[in-house]
């Protein structure tokens, strides 16, 4: 397990920052020689629990800055990055309950896993596709490696997938969570793709963990 560097890393296929971070997150991963262990969840519940907003229920001026924010990054890393996507907001449980699938096939760490993560996520920001369609999910899975149709099959006819899905969204509910990407090293969180240097700096130091001092 890679030396015990272990990620958690919690996201959504429809989760704009986990994309804009995804490259830089996988370049980090093989850099530091990491693990990561993949928790798709349930955005949108996890906004409902913890004080979020969907993007279009929030006041006009954090709609417009957040438009100059999604511009800023997409020239600093110099990313395709739809401003106004087509297919947003979308539901993701069906492609996650896919990559499910598909990591209790192959596992967290294979290439193919991974490449289906970061096609995920750019489906909806950068190539406007419809990431609640069956057909997009199996194009998808087949684009990274993994045989699409049977994942599909498996994730539609197997409850424990979802029912996966339902715990992982709980036990980020649990940990505080309250928005994607959200990453936990040795259970330190760190929210936001802005944090990564934050993250690759843990992890080299070697220092142990900052956590809350708030008491249950």
């Amino acid at each position: 397990m890679a030396g015990g560097r272990v990620i958690e890393f919690y996201f959504s296929f429809v989760s704009l920052w986990s994309y804009i971070g995804s490259r830089r997150f996988q370049q980090l991963v093989q850099k530091t020689n990491s693990h990561v262990i993949f928790k798709p969840v349930d955005l949108m519940h996890i906004f409902s629990i913890s004080g979020g907003l969907p993007v279009k229920q929030r006041a006009t001026q954090r709609q417009a800055y957040r438009i100059i924010e999604m511009e800023r990054w997409r020239k600093i890393h110099d990313i395709p990055l739809v401003l106004y996507p087509k297919y947003y907001p979308a539901d993701p449980s069906l492609a996650h309950r896919v990559l499910l699938a598909a990591i209790d096939e192959i596992g967290h760490d294979s290439s193919l896993v991974q490449d289906f993560v970061h096609k995920g996520l750019e489906a909806v920001w950068a190539r406007e596709l419809d990431i609640a369609s069956p057909e997009i999910i199996v194009q998808l899975a087949d684009e990274a490696g993994p045989e699409g149709s049977r994942l599909l099959k498996r994730a539609q006819s197997e409850a424990h997938f979802a029912q996966a899905e339902e715990s992982l969204t709980k036990e980020a509910e649990s940990r505080k969570v309250f928005g994607a990407p959200f990453y936990f090293y040795q259970d330190e969180p760190l929210w936001g793709q802005d944090r990564l240097e934050m993250l690759e700096d843990i992890i080299q130091s070697g220092r142990g963990p900052i956590r809350s001092s708030e008491t249950e």
